[in-house]
């Protein structure tokens, strides 16, 4: 009986120990206790107002997107000498490295393409509508080369570029 008596009194010294140690270290607990901490209750104070003018309300990338490349018409005048000669600028910033200086697909970074990358200049490029050329600078060509460029290229830069290479003219 003596035995279960020392062995009784001894768990309950170990478990006040235990118990101690840990209402110790819960006082002491360097980082605080996830019942201390604020709680998060949304709407309780009203949100943020967002200034007029920071999202976009209509117009933006996602209306590009959606249109059907049919819809897609150009903001700007693509026979404007002025927007030519700004996408000419545009190109050899932008497209030259790939399409080449002659426009052939033969640029210095193109070149090392499999396939090559297109010939602006041929009769496929340039039976693309407006809209179609547009979705292709982009969101790029599946299964193609032809990275997304939207994230690059600004919308009206890239109408530009499409004016540019719809004045060149088709490859004799």
């Amino acid at each position: 009986m003596k035995k279960y008596l020392i062995f009784f009194i001894g768990l309950v010294i170990v478990t006040l120990v235990a118990y101690e140690a840990l209402i110790y270290y819960d006082d002491n607990f360097r980082y605080g206790r996830m019942w201390e901490t604020p709680g998060v209750r949304p709407l309780e104070e009203l949100p943020l107002s967002t200034p007029a003018g920071t999202v976009p309300q209509d117009g933006g990338e996602e209306i590009f997107m959606a249109l059907a490349p049919d819809l897609l018409k150009s903001p700007i005048a693509l026979s404007d000498p002025a927007q030519i000669q700004m996408g000419k600028a545009l190109y050899f910033k932008f497209c030259a490295q790939c399409h080449g200086k002659d426009y052939d697909g033969n640029g210095t970074v193109g070149q090392s393409f499999h396939p090559l990358p297109t010939d602006l200049r041929s009769t496929k490029v340039r039976s693309l509508s407006e809209g179609a050329f547009f979705k292709e600078i982009s969101y790029g060509i599946p299964d193609g080369r032809q990275p997304a460029l939207a994230t690059t290229i600004d919308p009206l830069d890239r109408w530009r570029i499409i004016a540019y290479v719809k004045s060149l003219g088709i490859r004799e």
